[in-house]
């Protein structure tokens, strides 16, 4: 029997999906490098990239035939057992960073529970059960589940679901006087964002990278960094520490991991490591070979001088085109970030109406997001072309002149 053919448009969602999302009203049905077509065959220039998922654009050939090839090898074993994706993955991921060991998960909230939870129980395990305290940061975001959003510093994500995990200390970013002033023997981990992402695009500044290495050692604390956002050469480093000259003792990644396929990692040494026994924490997904496969892909075309060059290129087209708009409309207070994750801060006048632009720019065919409360975020793929550049930035142009010309 023919299954029933069910009309599938942006109505369908108000009647199917939990009301959690505020999506636009136009469906994605097609994307390639970075355009993106809609139902009616609409052209979008992507500077979205999925929340800085689309490192390599939409349909990237190399990750295309990596998906049908481990798609028709092998999909799904469990932890049971181990497989040769995960296992090449996480050398590449060693060999190419700080760490010695990896654990693997679905999404970048698996990987920072993952993280917080290492943190807690290498400090219990190394150094005393009272060794409990995290420290993070105002604006910080760290993901959805109960922990890693009562470690992210916006109440408006972690109020109203009842007692929130113990014994989280937030302070202001890139202020190491107001982390002087809590860290304390009890503290377990610090944990940070090197590039805020959801708080602004706001970077940490060299200075306090480096306090709070050194504070985190002078206290036997981990020093944690969510590369989610950041990593997989956003910055135009594969890492965004390595900007800093600041080895994290935890860190994790996902979003670009995948190239848009659903993976994450959490990062950290053979010393930590060695707190955790079989059973002390796991996942049912994560590690499977068709991820692993599809993220080996995804950090072998990433990690390359020609992609990770590029980045800083690619940057300063998007900056000379959002100074170009600022010259007529003066209409951001800063530009900033670091690589291809890029902020606008809208002067504070204009803030109000930052979500009328991205419904503007959409009219208009080109995909942008927001952060925080009036910082226009760009986050596209590192390989997009500088044609693509120019003319998204013209389409936003004339979206803009359309808000607040």
């Amino acid at each position: 029997m023919a299954k029933e053919t069910i009309a599938v448009n942006r109505e369908k969602f108000d009647q199917v999906i939990l009301p959690v999302y505020a999506p636009a009203q136009f469906v994605p049905v097609k994307g390639k490098g970075s355009r993106v077509w809609d139902q009616q065959g609409k052209e979008y220039v992507d500077f979205s990239g999925g929340i800085a998922v689309t490192a390599l654009g939409h349909c990237h050939p190399a990750l295309v035939d990596t998906l049908k090839t481990q798609g028709e090898t092998l999909w799904h074993t469990s932890n049971v057992f181990t497989n040769e994706p995960t296992l090449r993955l996480a050398s590449k991921l060693t060999d190419a960073t700080f760490a010695e060991r990896v654990f693997f998960a679905n999404s970048g909230a698996e990987a920072n529970e993952a993280a917080f939870k290492l943190a807690r129980y290498y400090a219990s395990v190394r150094h005393s059960p009272y060794k409990t305290k995290i420290i993070a940061f105002h604006h910080g975001f760290h993901g959805r589940t109960l922990f890693t959003v009562s470690v992210g510093g916006q109440p408006k994500y972690s109020d109203g679901f009842g007692p929130k995990p113990a014994d989280i200390v937030h302070v202001p970013f890139n202020d190491l006087g107001a982390v002087k002033a809590v860290i304390d023997d009890h503290t377990c981990a610090v944990v940070l964002e090197p590039i805020q992402g959801e708080g602004g695009i706001t970077p940490a500044t060299p200075e306090f990278m480096q306090g709070l290495r050194d504070l985190c050692d002078q206290h036997q604390a981990l020093l944690v960094m969510d590369e989610v956002q950041s990593g997989m050469g956003r910055s135009g480093k594969l890492f965004a520490y390595e900007h800093y000259g600041v080895t994290p003792d935890i860190l994790t990644t996902a979003k670009a991991l995948g190239g848009g396929f659903p993976v994450s990692a959490m990062l950290t040494t053979n010393e930590i490591a060695s707190a955790m026994s079989p059973g002390t924490h796991g996942t049912t997904y994560g590690g499977n070979p068709l991820a692993c496969a599809i993220a080996e892909t995804a950090l072998d075309t990433i990690n390359t001088p020609e992609v990770l060059q590029g980045v800083e290129i690619r940057r300063q087209w998007f900056t000379e085109e959002l100074e170009k708009i600022n010259r007529h409309f003066s209409l951001f207070s800063e530009i900033r970030g670091k690589g291809l994750l890029i902020g606008a801060e809208l002067k504070p006048q204009y803030q109000p109406k930052a979500r009328d632009l991205l419904h503007a720019a959409a009219a208009e065919g080109v995909m942008i997001l927001t952060a925080g409360s009036g910082v226009i975020r760009f986050a596209p793929s590192l390989v997009i072309t500088e044609q693509d550049i120019r003319e998204g930035m013209a389409r936003l142009s004339v979206a803009v002149g359309k808000v607040f010309g």
